[in-house]
């Protein structure tokens, strides 16, 4: 089995790149996957794992395998070399090369009655890491991310959603791209902005549908308001007029499970 033991290692710089910029993982097609769990989930999500790098004081050949699989190839690293790469503070040990995703709306598959979430250029990867778990939760459909500003290979939205990149469904388009999409699949949406909006509890989610939201600093565009079929909002009795976009999600998600019988 191959070893690896210095940081100056060519495969192991171009390995940072990946962690660490978002046009060498567009460019290669791969992007860096860290933790046990994480790349298991990914696995079952069906990303191809091409090498897993482990370092074995910390975690069994037996171990590494059974995670990567009989395609992937195995490289012994040094505690170096796996600190060089690793994006957490925890020592799992083990750190996989997998490829991408298109991530293409026409790749998604619907059933009959979908229940898709959509939001409008997320930026914080934090926050799309806590709307993807909260999808993966409530089991939706789909989540679609409407004129991305962010890699959703990004390290940091791996960690904060603890794999659910890997669980959920996932699309992304321009805003534009995406409104087509959901007219075409008849897809209903309800838009979560503060203009001409009924509470959001008073609504019918058990059909088709999108619930949709935009950032907390600027809201959902206007193409969203027009498309909408009902604007929604979450009335508050503070001084404030918005919150976490992914608590909002989280708000509008659990109410459609509600009416649908979660």
């Amino acid at each position: 089995m191959k070893q690896i033991t210095s940081i100056q290692n060519p495969y192991i710089k171009q390995l940072v790149q990946l962690q660490e910029k978002a046009k060498a993982r567009k460019q290669s097609g791969t992007f860096l996957i860290e933790g046990q769990r994480e790349i298991m989930l990914a696995n079952k999500g069906g990303y191809g794992i091409e090498t897993v790098l482990f370092v074995p004081e910390l975690i069994t050949e037996n171990e590494v395998t059974r995670l990567g699989g009989r395609n992937a190839t195995y490289i012994e690293i040094s505690r170096e070399v796996y600190q060089k790469l690793a994006y957490r503070d925890t020592t799992e040990g083990v750190i996989a090369v997998a490829q991408s995703k298109t991530l293409s709306l026409e790749s998604l598959e619907l059933g009959k009655n979908p229940l898709v979430v959509v939001a409008e250029a997320p930026e914080k990867p934090g926050n799309i890491g806590a709307l993807l778990r909260t999808a993966d939760a409530a089991g939706v459909d789909a989540v679609i991310i409407a004129n991305p500003k962010t890699d959703l290979y990004n390290p940091n939205i791996i960690r904060s959603s603890v794999g659910c990149l890997f669980t959920n469904a996932i699309a992304t388009g321009t805003t534009a791209e995406v409104i087509a999409y959901l007219n075409s699949n008849n897809i209903a949406m309800y838009c979560a902005t503060l203009q001409n909006a009924n509470p959001y509890h008073v609504e019918d989610y058990t059909t088709p549908t999108a619930l949709v939201v935009g950032t907390e600093a600027t809201g959902l565009t206007q193409e969203w308001r027009e498309a909408a079929k009902q604007n929604i909002i979450i009335p508050m009795q503070g001084e404030i007029d918005s919150m976490n976009v992914s608590v909002a999600a989280a708000i509008l998600i659990f109410e459609a499970k509600r009416q649908r019988g979660f």
